[in-house]
């Protein structure tokens, strides 16, 4: 275990760029980008090969995927929109909550502050002068205290609306890549080029993935192959069951 621990901390320090530069993962945009393109692939290709196994007919295949895209694409904008403004508007009320409390008991607050700090090792009298500085700017102070009692940042509570949007188009391109077969073909050659098209993208996406967590790209890569790869072929035999069903 302790060897696994170490080899991901030297990944993490082989990868980690001159500068110490730190990626915006609080806005949710990225994080939804990422997330909506692998989602809009694994449902789609697996929504895809479930019609075709059915054998409809091509109109019908391209008829689900297009349904699958729209439908799926509003429907990760809508959810990943009023989740985050959920989360939002909750530590919103938390900051204020904590706004309040500096106002109406600050010598509360300084000494909640100060036994924070004198926990951590600080002394007491470096840790008396820091707190007294910082309760002297009611924004430094709410700052400060958000950080340190709560966690959060106060300009970093998430943006709803750019993780609404990356969720959208980003799902609608992971789902549109699978569909691409049956605008121009039909049958076991459709089926083919859906699943072809599907590990392309599933690799593509998987290392995308691992490279913005800063982890193996190749690990990450054939995780995603093995996610899409059990939900399509699970959904490509439940249809091909049915369609059995359904023909005799």
């Amino acid at each position: 275990m302790s060897g696994r621990y170490d080899q991901d901390v030297d990944d993490l320090d082989d990868a980690e760029p001159e500068g110490h530069r730190h990626r915006d993962v609080q806005s949710g945009g990225a994080r939804a980008a990422v997330f909506g393109m692998s989602d809009g692939l694994v449902t789609n290709v697996s929504l895809i090969l479930g019609v075709a196994a059915a054998n409809p007919g091509a109109g019908i295949v391209r008829l689900t995927g297009f349904a699958g895209l729209i439908a799926g694409a509003f429907s990760m904008a809508s959810g990943e929109y009023v989740s985050m403004q959920a989360q939002r508007e909750l530590l919103q009320r938390e900051l204020d909550i904590e706004r309040r409390a500096l106002r109406r008991e600050p010598k509360r607050e300084r000494d909640e502050l100060l036994a924070i700090y004198t926990k951590r090792g600080i002394d007491v009298g470096v840790a008396s002068e820091l707190v007294d500085q910082v309760m002297q700017d009611p924004e430094l102070a709410l700052e400060t205290h958000a950080r340190e009692e709560l966690g959060i940042n106060p300009d970093e509570l998430g943006r709803p609306l750019q993780a609404a949007v990356s969720s959208f188009f980003t799902f609608a391109v992971g789902a549109f890549l699978p569909l691409i077969p049956w605008l121009f073909t039909s049958g076991t050659a459709a089926i083919i080029g859906s699943v072809v098209i599907g590990v392309i993208a599933s690799l593509a996406v998987g290392a995308l993935l691992g490279s913005f967590t800063g982890r193996s790209r190749v690990r990450s890569a054939l995780r995603q192959l093995g996610v899409s790869t059990l939900a399509a072929g699970v959904t490509y035999l439940v249809g091909r069951l049915i369609g059995v069903g359904i023909h005799s």
